[in-house]
């Protein structure tokens, strides 16, 4: 990695922390360019403002987990699973989405839509392992509202990845299970 490269993931992961815990208004570029030593002046060269800034951080966070959790239309409670093990390795993700949805697109579509995921349903579905009276995307973001029961923007229950091993497995089990029972043909 090259030294602009360097300092750009520097730039990005001290962003994404500042960030999460800050939102994109009570964020401040000083803190960020502090942390990540680069110059202010720098980091407005590679982003032409903090909201731009932002909008980099979410599309790298995001990019980070859809390239390691991938989607296994044919064995959505496990795909369901590896994204709970996401959102606790990445509680970030969920923070600047949240964020992200407070302070930038209060409704409507948070990201591009990946039609990928949708055909990998979609396939499934014409296989016969998952059911046809939902559509597809539908199918996907409720499996990913179902992954998200215990991340940061739970109404019940924030789970951290400092918890005991047998509640993460008794909520991978659930989550299994619930993903199994709603969507896969048996």
């Amino acid at each position: 990695m090259d030294r602009t490269e360097a300092s750009r993931r520097r730039l990005l992961d001290a962003s994404a922390r500042e960030f999460a815990a800050h939102g994109i208004a009570g964020a401040r570029v000083d803190r960020i360019s502090r942390e990540a030593r680069v110059s202010k002046n720098q980091m407005y060269a590679y982003y032409e403002s903090k909201e731009g800034l932002f909008e980099a951080v979410l599309a790298d966070v995001v990019r980070g987990v859809v390239d390691q959790v991938i989607l296994t239309a044919e064995d959505l409670p496990d795909y369901a699973v590896r994204l709970y093990d996401a959102y606790l390795e990445r509680p970030d993700l969920v923070r600047l989405s949240m964020w992200a949805r407070l302070e930038c697109t209060p409704s409507g579509p948070l990201f591009p839509a990946d039609p990928s995921k949708a055909d990998a349903v979609m396939r499934a579905q014409e296989a016969g392992v998952v059911r046809t009276d939902i559509p597809a995307a539908d199918i996907h973001a409720l499996v990913i509202a179902l992954a998200l029961t215990w991340s940061p923007a739970s109404l019940i229950h924030a789970a951290t990845a400092e918890e005991p091993t047998a509640e993460h497995d008794r909520r991978r089990a659930s989550l299994a299970a619930a993903v199994h029972g709603a969507f896969v043909i048996t």
